[in-house]
């Protein structure tokens, strides 16, 4: 053999095991740089810390750099954009609640410009985010029964105030107007932790407000929860009874954060995220930090993330059609 026709083979050599496995050289290299997970919601609110604590856990066993991106605006179209036109190599991945993956399709349906259901594949899920319906400190408002009387009264007058159009605060409280037959005032904030802040000022009356927004004013008592939104009452608050309780009959409002890759994100590289996030989420060290920001850990798996989107899909398309909500 000459000298140029071995130096070929030998290279040949050395690069036709690569060539033959791509997928496994490639999912040895990932990340291999920063990668950014954009959650299209306003920073501190409940999804972005537990997004946030799960980022932080995945770093650490990955020793990679997992940077969240808050892109909140539009209900969320505007981080859905963003993720559009990122490049899928694993490198961009999403943090999305129900409230974007499965309400904003039919509160905006000529505004979007993604099908959330087929642009996204699940890795798993993070925590789900226990909400209680609260008021001011000096509210005559003692229960929801309270709350529905008088709203009854008054309609139109009780004012309620959410994260914006679409937000998991607005449709909380529509849910809660259709099955409990009220009409409050709708005032829409920049995002969640403005809303919130806006009941412990008493500039508004009621919120759907999660835990973890809560906690910050029940020390000082400026926010006080008269009702859980879950069928069953919430293990930390065993006193406060459900909105099913107080007569708003199958009421069961749960809101949750996931997180997910695009479609075209490579095979290998969603298996290998599958392996080491879910490892993160069913961590004790991680759902002491969520218990303990206010959040329940759930963590899902890619097969039980997919059937609940699905599901949710279709229950709040019933619900906004059904009570006439309109995005804006």
């Amino acid at each position: 053999m000459h000298r140029r026709q071995l130096v070929q083979a030998v290279s040949s050599a050395a690069i036709a095991p690569w060539l033959a496995t791509p997928a496994f050289a490639q999912s040895q290299k990932y990340p291999g740089a920063p990668v950014t997970i954009i959650l299209p919601l306003q920073a501190g609110s409940a999804s972005d810390v537990g997004v946030r604590h799960a980022a932080q856990a995945l770093g650490t066993r990955m020793s990679a750099s997992f940077v969240i991106e808050n892109l909140a605006g539009a209900a969320g179209l505007v981080g859905l954009d963003k993720l559009s036109r990122a490049r899928p190599d694993g490198l961009t991945l999403a943090a999305l609640n129900n409230s974007i993956m499965t309400i904003l399709p039919h509160l905006q349906p000529n505004q979007i410009k993604v099908d959330t259901r087929k642009e996204f594949v699940p890795i798993a899920g993070i925590a789900n985010i226990p909400t209680f319906f609260a008021v001011p400190r000096n509210s005559p408002v003692k229960t929801v029964k309270d709350l529905i009387e008088l709203a009854r009264k008054t309609p139109g007058d009780i004012t309620y105030s959410s994260g914006g159009i679409g937000s998991p605060q607005h449709l909380a409280t529509e849910m809660f107007q259709s099955y409990a037959g009220v009409k409050l005032l709708h005032v829409p904030y920049k995002g969640a932790s403005q809303a919130a802040l806006a009941v412990a000022a008493n500039e508004v009356q009621v919120m759907s407000m999660a835990l973890s927004l809560a906690q910050p004013f029940l020390g000082d008592a400026r926010v006080r929860l008269i009702g859980y939104c879950g069928m069953e009452r919430h293990t930390q608050f065993p006193d406060i009874p459900t909105l099913d309780e107080q007569g708003v009959s199958s009421f069961d409002y749960s809101s949750w954060v996931g997180l997910f890759a695009q479609k075209d994100v490579p095979a290998d590289v969603v298996t290998l995220l599958r392996k080491e996030v879910q490892a993160v989420v069913n961590d004790k060290a991680l759902q002491d930090r969520l218990t303990g920001s206010g959040l329940d850990p759930w963590a899902r798996s890619p097969e039980q993330l997919t059937k609940i989107v699905q599901d949710d899909y279709a229950k709040w398309q019933r619900i906004i059609t059904d009570a006439k909500i309109k995005g804006a």
